[in-house]
């Protein structure tokens, strides 16, 4: 992953538990790195291990910090770093997690060696999107979770997402059900 993704977990934990608590996660990782560069590649392993370490230290399941991650990436990361690609990505919540893909195309320009995730979205109800999504890393489900509910708060907009399935092999699909809005839906 780039050097950006782990500038955000670190600057969410050290938003929510101050620097001594990030040195203490990023020793227990073994990461003997001063900082990331935004731009650089970095092998996946340092990012699961940071998770790992701070869920220990923490005492948080790992799919606590992956879905508290998701929605700062969101609220800060993006919405702080790359206003204009949020803005052209769409005006409502579905339009948004439609267009993940051609944003993930924008942002291949920048960062050539990013691996992003696929996205297919369907609306199967009026305020309920079916949203498929495919990776090669396994496990960031929670993750996908909290990125939804974290556009539900960029774009004021209710949000409950369940997953249906999870993938536990790269590149195969896991599915979530996100309903949105103030729709009345059926039981």
């Amino acid at each position: 992953m780039y050097g950006l993704v782990n500038q955000a977990v670190q600057g969410m934990v050290i938003a929510g538990f101050g620097e001594d608590v990030w040195d203490r996660i990023k020793r227990d990782a073994g990461v003997d790195l001063e900082a990331f560069i935004s731009m650089e590649s970095y092998d996946d392993s340092i990012t699961y291990s940071l998770v790992k370490s701070g869920s220990a230290i923490l005492n948080m399941p790992p799919e606590a910090i992956l879905r508290a991650f998701g929605e700062y990436w969101v609220l800060e990361t993006a919405a702080e770093g790359y206003p204009e690609l949020m803005q052209a990505a769409g005006s409502t919540l579905s339009e948004f997690i439609g267009n993940l893909d051609q944003l993930h195309s924008r942002v291949l320009m920048t960062f050539p060696e990013l691996r992003p995730p696929s996205f297919k979205c369907k609306e199967v109800n009026p305020g309920e999107l079916s949203v498929t999504y495919i990776s090669d890393r396994v496990g960031l489900e929670p993750m996908v979770v909290g990125l939804i509910e974290g556009l539900g708060k960029h774009f004021k907009t209710p949000v409950e997402v369940s997953m249906v399935n999870t993938s536990a092999e790269p590149s195969a699909p896991a599915e979530f059900l996100v309903r949105y809005g103030a729709t009345e839906r059926p039981e």
